[in-house]
């Protein structure tokens, strides 16, 4: 018996649907270079912004540090009438801006240390004596010390003169009435050393007071020649002892610049570490040696200056 045949049942065939179109992702800020598409650039803003905010946090607490050192040595007398407890606030204030490291790795930068600083305080005993025999002596007046550094445009060393203005009650012009100034040489021994070598000793800019003026050339009365001369030597005078020369050696010494900015500067010196000899060759390998260890942190032994109001208006006569 024949099978019949089945039905064929015909389905209606369509065609494939395409795949969804996919959106590409966003590209980033990019450049092309000839039709060359190169990596995307990717903002930069975030890692500036929090670069400009460390260094105003930096320099924040800088100043800030700087500012306490300031405040603590205020109404010390520069240093001669600080009590124990003040010098060792003080000394902890010194520390603290030291810490700071202003260019502790890098040489020193004679270009920012060239110019006149004023002394706000010291605990040096060179210093301190001066200002002792001011306050034994009535007559005597010790105004503003500086010292001014002359190394612009120089890499090994320069000249440096620690300059004191004095004055004699009624005699002389008060605080201003005469400048005491002692020059030295310097070089650069290390990233915060230089080596000192004194060489003059110098008393000029003689400014003579109203009274001293009018009991020598009265002013009702006709002035002598004589009178005058007196007052143009006096007004003239300047006073000159070299302490170093050929059959002289003057005395010399490390100095350890332990923090230096646009407006302060802080001095260590070596206290007995000074060597009494000339700066040659074997003068350059000792204090080199010592140098060294000047950077260790015991600071006890060491007499500290400290100095602001940098300014390189003030000037210096100088004569060869």
């Amino acid at each position: 018996m024949a099978l019949a045949a089945a039905p064929l049942l015909r389905l209606p065939i369509s065609p494939p649907s395409p795949p969804p179109a996919q959106t590409p992702p966003p590209l980033l800020a990019c450049n092309s270079v000839n039709g060359v598409r190169l990596r995307p650039q990717r903002s930069r803003q975030p890692r500036r912004a929090a670069a400009a905010a460390a260094t105003a946090s930096l320099a924040a607490d800088t100043e800030r540090r700087k500012h306490e050192l300031l405040r603590a040595v205020q109404e010390t007398g520069r240093g001669f009438a600080a009590s124990p407890d003040q010098r060792a606030s003080i000394e902890e204030a010194i520390v603290s801006v030291e810490e700071l490291g202003a260019g502790e790795g890098s040489p020193l930068d004679l270009a920012a240390l060239d110019g006149t600083w004023r002394l706000c305080y010291t605990s040096a005993s060179d210093v301190l004596v001066l200002f002792e025999a001011a306050e034994r002596l009535p007559l005597l007046q010790v105004g503003q010390i500086y010292q001014k550094f002359e190394c612009k445009d120089r890499s090994d060393g320069g000249v440096v003169r620690n300059v004191v203005r004095w004055s004699i009650e009624n005699l002389l012009e008060e605080q201003e009435g005469a400048t005491l100034m002692v020059s030295a040489k310097f070089a650069v021994m290390s990233k915060r050393n230089i080596f000192l070598q004194f060489e003059e000793v110098v008393v000029e800019n003689i400014k003579i007071s109203e009274q001293l003026q009018a009991l020598i050339a009265p002013a009702i009365l006709p002035r002598s020649f004589f009178s005058l001369q007196i007052l143009q030597f006096l007004q003239t005078f300047r006073a000159q002892v070299p302490v170093n020369g050929p059959e002289r050696r003057s005395p010399g010494g490390l100095y350890y610049l332990s923090y230096l900015d646009r407006d302060m500067l802080l001095g260590r010196s070596a206290g007995n570490g000074g060597c009494s000899c000339r700066y040659d060759g074997e003068a350059a390998k000792i204090a080199d040696e010592k140098a060294s260890t000047f950077n260790e942190p015991s600071r006890a032994r060491r007499e500290v200056s400290v100095y602001g109001y940098r300014s390189a208006g003030f000037t210096t006569t100088t004569h060869k």
